[in-house]
């Protein structure tokens, strides 16, 4: 019996794997990125999306899967690895689910959704709750392909999207490792006030910007200073990163904190921990992010 569902991120079915296995969960089999559990739900960071319910559902025909779907609740979203035919056929019968792109800083999603699959022709997987308002976790924006230098901006949209809330005007935000200013632009774009860190150059038509201000110094090697926000994408090792959080932390001078935790080789799963240890905070893996995870924090 399949107890629970984890999505992995394309790409990352071995970090999944591996943090599933720590967690004590194991996999019965995977249905494309689909890893199914017979165990009891854990948490999961690089999970894009997790079904929390699953249940085995017998369907003799098309018509028999979308009665099925529709006597369960209302709005479904389908994860297609085989029968895209037969699937399709039975999407049809359902009430169409709008995955349209968010226009930042929109809030994500809140009407109730699941997910269905079919792992034959005659037996479908479908989970009437799941973790992400997303369909497959997909959070996807209207993207600006004029204004920021890098597309990096997305990673931060959706975590703020993710979490619920965004700088807003009249707040001081840090950013480290800015450049080339993918998040400063995106954080100067909703009016707050932005201080760039980097020895490196940021693009000049971010420099440009109302209410951006450079500091050439090492993210490292600043002080703690009272900000409403501290963002990092900056490119470091985990314990290092961490480290550096911890003392923001203990000195009280950030109200919130999003940061990327980049991994270099292989997966350090002990960092990920320390990370989803400290209290307030949440790791999670976005649909923007590659091999990295990122930390949320709020006090």
């Amino acid at each position: 019996m399949i107890q629970a569902a984890y999505l992995a991120p394309e790409g990352l079915e071995a970090a999944l794997a591996e943090e599933l296995r720590r967690a004590g969960a194991g996999i019965a089999a995977w249905h494309g990125r689909l890893a199914l559990s017979p165990d009891t739900l854990v948490p999961s960071a690089w999970a894009l999306d997790v079904w929390t319910a699953p249940q085995e559902i017998p369907v003799a025909s098309v018509k028999a899967a979308a009665d099925a779907l529709r006597a369960l609740q209302r709005n479904w979203s389908a994860y297609a690895v085989a029968h895209h035919r037969r699937m399709a056929l039975i999407a049809d019968r359902l009430p169409p689910v709008k995955a349209r792109p968010l226009v930042f800083p929109e809030p994500a999603p809140s009407s109730h959704l699941g997910a269905w699959t079919l792992l034959a022709p005659n037996l479908m997987l479908a989970s009437p709750t799941k973790t992400s308002p997303f369909v497959n976790g997909e959070c996807r924006f209207e993207e600006d392909r004029i204004g920021p230098p890098s597309r990096a901006y997305l990673k931060l949209w959706e975590a703020c999207t993710r979490i619920g809330v965004w700088p807003k005007p009249g707040d001081t935000c840090l950013d480290l490792g800015a450049a080339p200013g993918g998040w400063t632009w995106a954080i100067a774009k909703l009016g707050a006030s932005v201080i760039a860190v980097d020895k490196a150059d940021l693009d000049p038509r971010v420099v440009a910007m109302p209410r951006v201000t450079l500091r050439s110094e090492s993210a490292f090697g600043l002080q703690p200073e009272p900000v409403h926000w501290l963002f990092s994408d900056v490119i470091a090792y985990p314990d290092r990163l961490l480290a550096l959080v911890r003392r923001w932390i203990d000195a009280d001078a950030a109200r919130r904190i999003v940061c990327t935790i980049k991994f270099q080789g292989e997966t350090d799963h002990d960092a990920a921990a320390a990370f989803a240890a400290v209290p307030g905070g949440r790791v999670m893996h976005l649909f923007h992010n590659k091999h990295e995870l990122t930390f949320a924090w709020s006090r």
